[in-house]
């Protein structure tokens, strides 16, 4: 158990943020999972940038590693060329 103040708050920051993190990586994996399950090209073309958009914020804040979120992205749009 923590004995200093600062620790138990940095305790309780730590959870917080670790519950937003898991929340927007998952919350963007299942928009991931949706958007590679579309069938038609011209919707895959409208969701593609917002979806671009949560995999940029992820590794931003470090939640992801940059490499990672190009790769996604790199396979994301090879996806909708396919359509």
């Amino acid at each position: 158990m923590a004995n200093h103040k600062s620790a138990l708050k940095r305790i309780r920051s730590n959870e917080t943020k670790r519950q937003r993190n898991r929340f927007q990586h998952k919350t963007t994996r299942n928009a991931i999972r949706d958007f590679k399950a579309l069938e038609k090209k011209k919707d895959a073309e409208k969701k593609f940038p917002l979806i671009a958009s949560m995999i940029d914020k992820l590794a931003k804040n470090n939640i992801i590693h940059a490499n990672k979120a190009a790769n996604l992205k790199s396979k994301l749009a090879k996806h909708v060329s396919t359509l």
